[in-house]
């Protein structure tokens, strides 16, 4: 099974890494682009055909290392 995850910064808190590239894009003439947020993305096969354990496994990893749940939200999908 393939979870796929996605962790992006909360919208109340300052992505000054997304301000950098936005003003990188602007620098470039790319003077269209407005707000810019950073995450990460990523793919993590798992060794189990459960999906309800799948589900848990990966909410558990994405609470305790994947995402800083305190600046960070998190979502997840699954396939196979």
């Amino acid at each position: 099974m393939k979870a796929t995850v996605y962790v992006t910064i909360k919208a109340n808190v300052l992505d000054p890494q997304g301000n950098a590239v936005r003003e990188a894009l602007h620098a470039l003439g790319f003077g269209e682009v407005g707000r810019v947020r950073i995450g990460k993305f990523m793919e993590l096969e798992l060794n189990t055909d459960d999906r309800a354990q799948a589900e848990a496994r990966v909410r558990e990893m994405c609470e305790k290392l994947l995402a800083n749940t305190v600046i960070e939200d998190y979502r997840f999908e699954l396939e196979g």
